[in-house]
């Protein structure tokens, strides 16, 4: 799909051509009149006219200085402008603010449009624009702005069109159009999927204008729109789409969250109640503790723990039932004991270059026979990702619908370990018979590079590789791999720090490192419990400062 920008001056036109063509063969049914017309027109732009609108879309912001667009493919910028304004695809009387003004000029040209305004040419500018905004209240043509300046001014006017097209390409908004040229050059690669020709992220007109919609709502919420009139837009959204109501429930949760900031205990309760996004539950528990609505609590929280939503929410539940039932003057509640870890206690010289206190204690620990190394999440991720490579790239319905997917769209869905379960299951039973060494490290070499949303490349050496596969039984890798599996989202962070082999007795150590005041967070504390009860050798090292004066 994409080109060599080394070699084709108009790579990126190249790509957006493509685009055009994959959604007229996958969206032909969801395009509009208006995206349909946009396409055929395109189509029958002379080359030079094509390509300057492909560079405007693909910058940011949409006013753009006819004197910075110089290209030399393009050659001359003024001609190939000519049939963009006949289309009205650009404008060049758009109505501009006095701070999206200063955004285009130098602080030159500021000083020659405002000569008469007195200036002090040494101030910043934005001493500049506070100065001016009083007297300037209006928008004006960049025309009237500058009159004297020899340039025009392009808007575009198919920004939002455009912005509809990526999303139908991409099935999102966070991926842009640099995705094309980061692929050219090599810097990301992607797993080829196959894709079948009805393959689409977004699958009616009504999913890609809900997304828009509940775009706008987040876009509305961040610029600093009241709640109210947020809920408002929100309560007038509905779909059947599951992951679109899934959208709108985190936006729900964002509200919350920011209700409970400010203290807005009512209008927080009143969010929470209607919103199934995780968590939401268990902040609804908060908020009404905070409110000294103890019984109200304590029944929501009996009722959470009688079938908690995840391992994240059962631990927090441990720690409000008891506190709930001592406001409400019930008997204390004993304590539930956590697993005993090893404690590693060092007091360690601080060096002058800042480094983390994970580093110093791998170099404290650091010995030729046992190696030690920073890991974090990133081993345990990176062995799961290329035994079950198979699985978690497989071309299931949905999953794949573009060429620059590091992952399936459905990843952190319910239903994603269920779908795949028979291929899950093949993987690990790599396990059981010694298979998995062999396929993860040929896969290590197949797959190096390609993007994936478990595989931590910068990270995972065939040193570090070999000495894992050495070093770590299978059935510890079966356990964190079906931990794993039990909650992608919660289970794929909060490992230990560090790890640490001893190649010729085929061991190994794992190392929680905690800083002076750190304490260990909840995920942490269950990766723990957990290896515990798996009887995994790990460890918590807490770390205190050599104090030099003394």
């Amino acid at each position: 799909m994409t080109s060599n920008p080394l070699e084709n001056p108009f790579y990126y036109l190249h790509n957006f051509q493509q685009v055009l063509n994959w959604l007229e063969l996958r969206y032909a049914d969801v395009l509009r009149d208006e995206e349909q017309r946009f396409i055929t027109d395109f189509a029958q732009l002379p080359q030079p006219s094509q390509a300057l609108l492909v560079r405007m879309v693909m910058r940011k912001g949409r006013h753009f200085r006819l004197g910075k667009l110089r290209y030399p493919e393009i050659g001359d910028s003024a001609r190939a402008l000519q049939p963009l304004l006949a289309l009205g695809w650009v404008d060049e009387q758009a109505p501009l603010a006095l701070d999206e003004l200063f955004g285009l000029l130098q602080k030159a040209e500021i000083l020659q449009c405002f000569s008469d305004q007195g200036l002090v040419a040494k101030a910043k500018k934005n001493q500049w624009l506070e100065t001016l905004q009083a007297l300037y209240p209006q928008p004006r043509a960049f025309g009237q702005w500058c009159p004297a300046l020899a340039d025009r001014l392009l808007s575009l006017t198919v920004m939002p069109l455009c912005d509809r097209l990526r999303l139908m390409f991409f099935g999102n908004l966070y991926q842009d159009w640099s995705e094309f040229v980061l692929a050219d050059l090599g810097i990301y690669s992607y797993e080829k999927v196959e894709i079948s020709a009805d393959a689409r992220g977004l699958r009616s007109r009504d999913d890609v204008d809900g997304f828009i919609y509940l775009h706008q709502c987040q876009e509305a919420f961040e610029a600093g729109e009241e709640v109210d009139a947020v809920l408002a837009r929100i309560a007038a959204f509905s779909t059947a789409n599951p992951w679109l109501e899934k959208r709108r429930g985190k936006l729900l949760f964002q509200l919350g969250q920011h209700c409970e900031r400010l203290t807005d205990w009512r209008q927080a309760r009143e969010i929470y109640q209607q919103c199934a996004y995780p968590g939401a539950r268990l902040r609804l528990i908060r908020v009404l503790e905070l409110s000294a609505e103890y019984q109200a609590a304590l029944a929501l929280a009996e009722q959470a723990a009688a079938a908690p939503q995840s391992a994240a929410e059962a631990q927090q539940l441990l720690r409000v039932m008891p506190r709930l039932r001592r406001k409400l003057g019930g008997p204390p509640a004993p304590r539930t004991v956590s697993r005993e870890v090893a404690r590693l206690d060092l007091c360690l010289p601080r060096d002058a270059d800042g480094l983390a206190v994970e580093l110093h204690v791998q170099a404290h620990l650091q010995q030729p026979q046992a190696p030690v190394h920073y890991v974090e999440n990133s081993l345990i991720n990176s062995l799961f990702g290329l035994l079950c490579w198979p699985a978690i790239f497989a071309p299931l319905p949905g999953a794949f619908f573009h060429p620059f997917q590091r992952g399936p769209v459905d990843l952190l869905s319910e239903d994603f370990h269920q779908r795949r379960s028979d291929l899950f299951q093949a993987c690990l039973e790599e396990l059981d018979d010694g298979r998995y060494r062999d396929s993860i490290r040929q896969r290590f070499v197949d797959k190096w590079g390609l993007q994936s949303p478990f595989v931590f490349w910068g990270a995972l050496t065939e040193e570090l590789l070999e000495q894992a596969l050495d070093c770590l039984p299978a059935e510890h890798l079966k356990h964190w791999f079906e931990r794993l599996l039990l909650d992608i989202k919660a289970n794929r962070a909060g490992m230990p720090d560090l790890i640490q082999f001893w190649p010729e007795a085929r061991t190994y150590r794992m190392i929680e490192v905690k800083g002076p005041g750190d304490r260990l967070q909840d995920n942490q504390l269950r990766w723990l419990d957990f290896c515990q009860e798996h009887r995994m050798p790990v460890a918590v090292c807490y770390v205190q400062w050599q104090d030099l004066s003394t």
